[in-house]
């Protein structure tokens, strides 16, 4: 069951061998549950199960052996992040107000910026745009090559590569700025 997933593994899944099908989920579902999560994913669990609920009924037509199951498995994983933001737009959750929870006090903007980049990635993740967050998302909790995250997005690899670029340079930015106004 240890060692790395191979393209043998993928075709004796395919061919119904159950111990690999483990070891495509055991390989691959930590990085999914990973990359639900990044992206705001609130069942990220259940989430990752449809996936590879997905991925399973399919295996037969994936291509390109281990790394054609890898951007095929995000591909899917993106398809779920897309379906619970638009369940999350239909079903917004309301809640009646009561001012004995009510905590909100007005932060200084020195404040809100420590409070970005005090190591909580999501919070830092939610500050770029949603293609931003998604190539960091991909290439860094999946750990997909470029090629991979522009077919998962549907981008060229130029584009990926700036939008990787553009997002890096604003987290070092906003994380050196912190540690610079935080000094003051």
């Amino acid at each position: 069951m240890d060692g790395l997933l191979t393209d043998e593994d993928l075709l004796a899944a395919v061919s119904g061998d159950g111990r690999s099908a483990e070891k495509i989920y055991r390989s691959l579902s930590p990085k999914v549950m990973g990359y639900l999560q990044a992206r705001g994913v609130e069942d990220t669990e259940a989430a990752a199960q449809e996936v590879f609920l997905t991925v399973f009924q399919k295996l037969d037509k994936v291509t390109g052996g281990v790394a054609g199951l890898k951007t095929f498995t995000f591909s899917v994983a993106h398809a779920r992040v897309v379906d619970a933001a638009r369940a999350r737009a239909r079903h917004p959750h309301l809640a009646e107000y009561d001012p004995d929870f009510d905590t909100r006090t007005v932060s200084s903007a020195e404040q809100v910026v420590v409070d970005r980049s005090g190591g909580d990635v999501v919070q830092l993740l939610q500050t770029l745009n949603p293609d931003q967050r998604e190539v960091l998302s991909l290439r860094i909790v999946a750990d997909l090559p470029i090629d991979q995250v522009a077919s998962v997005m549907g981008k060229s690899e130029g584009s990926v590569k700036q939008l990787q670029r553009r997002a890096l340079a604003k987290l070092k930015d906003m994380v050196i700025g912190s540690k610079v106004g935080g000094a003051s």
